[in-house]
């Protein structure tokens, strides 16, 4: 990975962070990020928990949509989604950490396949979530 690709992958996560409301309620953070490629986490709390005292598939979905976003605007190319699936491995609790780790697995110039890992924090997989991404015109960040 470039200097120049990480770093311009950087400023875009900053912007879009800033500005995903989302994302920041749930108490997400992204703990790594560079072209094509990133990573967040975010604690389950009490009010994330479901009927059955696990996490409700609705946040864990969440935070790997949110990782999904920032691995697939790392270029600096406005881009949402167009698809996605998730498979849940593994019921997660109140308590524990998640991480979501997103990466490209092909992009062409208006489309791109993501598969985003959820896993606690013992490493064990939580769920498996593939997204499609479409490219619209537009940057994320001004280049300087």
């Amino acid at each position: 990975m470039s200097d120049d690709g990480a770093a311009l992958a950087a400023r875009a996560a900053a912007a879009m962070f800033g500005r995903d409301r989302a994302s920041q309620a749930l108490g997400m953070r992204i703990v790594g990020v560079g072209p094509g490629w990133a990573r967040l986490v975010m604690h389950v709390r009490s009010d994330m928990v479901n009927g059955h005292g696990v996490c409700h598939g609705g946040m864990v979905f969440a935070l790997a949509d949110s990782a999904f976003a920032f691995a697939c605007n790392s270029y600096n190319e406005a881009t949402l989604a167009a698809a996605a699936s998730i498979d849940y491995l593994a019921a997660a609790r109140e308590g524990d950490e998640l991480s979501a780790e997103a990466a490209e697995l092909w992009r062409s110039r208006r489309s791109g396949l993501y598969e985003i890992t959820i896993a606690n924090q013992r490493g064990e997989r939580i769920a498996l979530f593939r997204g499609r991404s479409h490219r619209i015109d537009g940057r994320v960040v001004d280049e300087e």
